[in-house]
């Protein structure tokens, strides 16, 4: 589970703050060829947090989203927005029977759950999946770039794409498109997260807060162009986030 102090500085950013916009900027590139064509009669986003991006897939993409999380806290930030079929519980235990849904998405859920475990969100996902439904995950990805941020909301575990690509196969999950995402700055983070912060030795804390305008759109033009890039079929051999697309198995 995250730290719920987190909600709070989530629902101040996550509309306007430059990572946000850049990451559902690949997101919709990489997924809208795939809804195309596609009748979804239903969709869970499980672990929806805020609620915001539930909403988003409600309003802008028509979607009859499902949103669920364990937390109370984000459960109320996502009734002030006017989501709609709230759920409270937990992603590893789904309230859902078999074939439920034709899309779930879980943005950065698979974090906050302990090392081994993983797999028990990944079946319960699939499990509610119709066959030939779609399966949407983001996660952070390497160990390598855990931060003060990291220990703050409580991330348990990192990926690499083989990593997340064997769990969802696991679970008869096959991978349409997996990449990397947010890679231009890599340089950049690894640079804070192994340097800088080590020097500092501060506690942890929230690396989710407002920016000055010009760095926000600096920040936000990488990811952009990450979005061009991947949205025209290419992918990144490494980055800060990692971003799966697959289909249920029939």
């Amino acid at each position: 589970m995250m730290n719920p102090a987190e909600f709070a500085n989530i629902a101040r950013c996550e509309r306007d703050l430059w990572w946000y916009r850049g990451m559902r900027q690949i997101l919709f590139r990489m997924l809208d060829p795939y809804l195309r064509g596609r009748k979804i009669r239903r969709a869970l986003e499980a672990g929806c947090g805020t609620g915001y991006f539930s909403r988003l897939l409600q309003t802008e993409r028509a979607l009859p989203v499902t949103p669920l999380d364990l937390s109370f806290e984000g459960l109320l930030y996502a009734r002030g927005m006017g989501a709609e079929r709230l759920v409270q519980a937990n992603i590893m235990h789904l309230p859902f029977g078999e074939n439920a849904f034709d899309v779930v998405f879980s943005m950065d859920v698979l974090p906050h759950i302990p090392r081994g475990e993983e797999h028990i969100p990944a079946r319960e996902m699939a499990r509610v999946l119709a066959p030939g439904g779609l399966l949407v995950v983001r996660s952070a990805a390497f160990g390598a770039l855990r931060s003060r941020h990291s220990q703050f909301v409580l991330e348990r575990q990192r990926f690499t794409r083989r990593r997340l690509v064997d769990l969802m196969a696991s679970v008869g999950v096959e991978a349409l498109r997996c990449t990397y995402a947010n890679s231009l700055l890599l340089p950049v983070a690894l640079a804070k997260f192994r340097l800088w912060e080590p020097l500092l030795r501060k506690a942890p804390a929230s690396g989710v807060e407002a920016v000055a305008p010009w760095l926000d759109g600096l920040l936000y033009s990488a990811l952009a162009m990450e979005a061009v890039w991947i949205g025209a079929g290419r992918s990144f051999p490494a980055g800060q986030s990692l971003v799966f697309i697959g289909e249920k198995i029939e």
